[in-house]
């Protein structure tokens, strides 16, 4: 797995991608990492997809290969299908398929069986940081495993000679952490799918909805992490007292389900997961697009309801915060219910105001092309397998140019 010309940068032909969540889980990392592989296939590259088994008859697709392994369901998140670590696996599959670069998105078994076997080949190893577990924690009564947290995260992506992050404020996070050769790869959005267009008012009657209301919404997995109860919290005021005049839709599924819908008070509407054009619509046909989740590394959502021409109201720090700002989001304390209450009923009351920050949002969105997004991470990638193949690496603390570590000597 040598360069084979010094003359021009070397290019990714052949990638293989391990990761601990894929399709049919609908969550914005398994969406992502498919219009990964999807961009890979239109640019020629040969993907193999390394994952576990999640229960599904999902049918794979031609465009890459699918290796799943055995899996069982997480304790304490059902929906999310765990592996046994094998690198003895991982390693055969590498040796088989003989890619020219390697990324883990994930640090549990399948990606961290990918890490180990990658090093242990020394093939040119990548990773992706998707998701602020280390926030997660308290949610899933998990407090015990923060002393562990950042270590492991720190030791696990700097195995690799870059993490990518999502957005500039995660990659200074991590940089703070510790993590050496961040890079920012972004999001961008399908206008095409997430349109104003898509506006329903035949869904919006079907879901219960009066034609005059305003149709609040909350799109994304209904998991305890996501804030989802300070919002029914900060709502149920405003639901009692203007019955007709205000819904709240939570679109989407996860392990908090059941116990959301048994305290949700009247005019709480629940449309469970949505896909495709469904979901489009679902966005399009609300009128204010509610996020209280502050765990957030990203926030696809957030750009999905701005281009559906929705007012956002996300919080006022953090990666959403980056791109919803300067009058394209209305950014408040989304952990403080009484904070949260006072911007959805300020906007219940100003029209105008909705229709500038909806107008603002959808500009934002229609700027983040996908092409822009592929470009920069198939640059580093190219820069990655340089330095890959440079004879003498360079400084650690040289952006971009991380001596792979000995495995001996890890830190």
């Amino acid at each position: 797995m040598t360069n084979p010309s010094r003359s021009a940068p070397p290019a990714v032909t052949r990638l293989a991608l391990f990761t601990d969540t894929w399709l049919p889980q609908v969550n914005g990392v398994a969406r992502t990492l498919d219009r990964l592989v999807t961009e890979c296939h239109r640019r020629g590259i040969a993907t193999m997809v390394v994952t576990p088994e999640d229960g599904s008859a999902a049918p794979t697709a031609a465009h890459y290969e699918l290796k799943r392994w055995p899996a069982r369901p997480f304790w304490a998140y059902p929906q999310l299908h765990m592996a046994t670590p094998s690198t003895v696996r991982a390693r055969a599959l590498l040796e088989s398929f003989r890619p020219d670069l390697v990324h883990v998105s994930t640090p549990f078994g399948v990606g961290l069986s990918g890490r180990q076997a990658a090093r242990a080949l020394s093939l040119p190893l990548v990773s992706s940081y998707h998701t602020h577990f280390t926030a997660y924690l308290k949610h899933y009564r998990l407090q015990h495993l923060d002393a562990l947290s950042w270590p492991f995260l720190r030791w696990f992506h700097n195995g690799g000679l870059a993490t990518f992050a999502p957005t500039q404020h995660v990659a200074d996070q991590l940089s703070a952490q510790g993590f050496r050769g961040t890079a920012v790869w972004s999001r961008g959005i399908d206008t095409v799918r997430f349109h104003p267009a898509r506006r329903s008012l035949e869904r919006r009657r079907a879901q219960g909805v009066p034609d005059d209301a305003l149709l609040c919404c909350y799109v994304g997995r209904l998991a305890p992490e996501k804030g989802i109860d300070v919002a029914m919290e900060a709502l149920r005021p405003l639901l009692a007292a203007q019955p007709d005049r205000l819904r709240f839709l939570l679109v989407g599924d996860g392990p908090a389900e059941t116990r959301l819908r048994e305290s949700a008070p009247a005019g709480v509407l629940f449309a469970g997961r949505q896909e495709g054009d469904a979901l489009a619509e679902c966005y399009a046909s609300s009128d204010v697009f509610v996020f209280p989740s502050v765990t957030e590394t990203f926030g696809n959502v957030v750009l999905e309801a701005m281009a559906s021409g929705l007012c956002v109201v996300s919080h006022h720090a953090g990666p959403t915060y980056e791109f919803a700002h300067n009058g394209t989001a209305y950014p408040v304390d989304v952990t403080s219910p009484d904070v949260l209450r006072a911007a959805v009923h300020t906007l219940m009351h100003d029209a105008p105001r909705r229709a500038a920050l909806a107008a603002a949002g959808l500009r934002e969105a229609q700027r983040r092309d996908w092409a822009s997004v592929w470009a920069k991470l198939f640059s580093h990638y190219t820069h990655v397998l340089n330095d890959a193949h440079e004879p003498v690496a360079a400084p650690a603390g040289c952006p971009g140019k991380i001596a792979e570590p000995a495995a001996s000597s890890e830190q």
